[in-house]
Formats: C-alpha cells, structure tokens, sequence
C-alpha cells in the first residue's frame, strides 16, 4: 500500500470518507495521476508535475482539495476558497454531503487543462 492511501485509511472519520471520495473522484476522471504523500499529506502529480492535494484540517474540521495553478483558474471561483494565502485557492469540505461532484470535476478539469502552467500567474 501507498504511504498516501495508507495516510486516508487511518483518518478519524468524518475525514477518512471525505478523502476516499475525492479520491475515487480524482482517479476516477484522471486515471493518469499519481498519488503520492508529500509534506505529510497526499499529494497528485501529473506527468511529475504537482497537481492537487488533499489537505485535512482535524483542528478546523474540513478537508481542502487544494490546486496547484490555482493563479489560472477561472471556473468556480465562488467556491474556490482563498482565504489567508497568497497564491493556492482550494474547494473546502466539512462533510461528505458538501463535495459538490458537478463543481469539484470541473475545476479539476480546468486546472487538468492549465497543468502546463506555473505556479504564478505572470503578467
């Protein structure tokens, strides 16, 4: 087993299906993303290249799926959460009724679509 999944199996619930559900999602529509666990959390590269991860916060109570060309994106911004960073924006979960399919797929396939692009935005 992948130190990634191993990490999802062994969140307390409601986490643990949370992050089994993004994951489902994730692989589902990208079967090419790699799960791997970087900085202590799974993380999705493309073609190496840093994707999105899966961010639980135990203390706050959700879960971020966080975008790596996040500076690009432009679907869905209202739901794209911002708050306190400078650069990532991520969808935020606190139960697993909140994981909006319609929303999380397409901004997935935005940034799917951008991954070629940096981490900034460059003018």
């Amino acid at each position: 087993m992948k130190p990634a999944e191993e990490y999802i199996l062994n969140q307390p619930e409601p986490f643990k299906s949370i992050l089994l559900h993004l994951q489902i999602l994730i692989e589902g529509a990208f079967p090419e993303v790699d799960l791997q666990f970087k900085w202590k959390i799974p993380f999705y590269y493309l073609n190496d290249r840093p994707f999105c991860y899966l961010n639980p916060s135990k203390k706050k109570g959700y879960v971020d799926v966080v975008f790596w060309v996040s500076a690009h994106l432009t679907k869905y911004n209202e739901f794209l959460i911002s708050e306190n960073r400078k650069v990532v924006k991520s969808l935020r979960y606190f139960k697993l009724e909140d994981i909006n399919e319609e929303v999380l797929l397409t901004v997935l396939d935005e940034a799917h679509q951008l991954k070629d692009k940096g981490f900034y935005k460059r003018k």
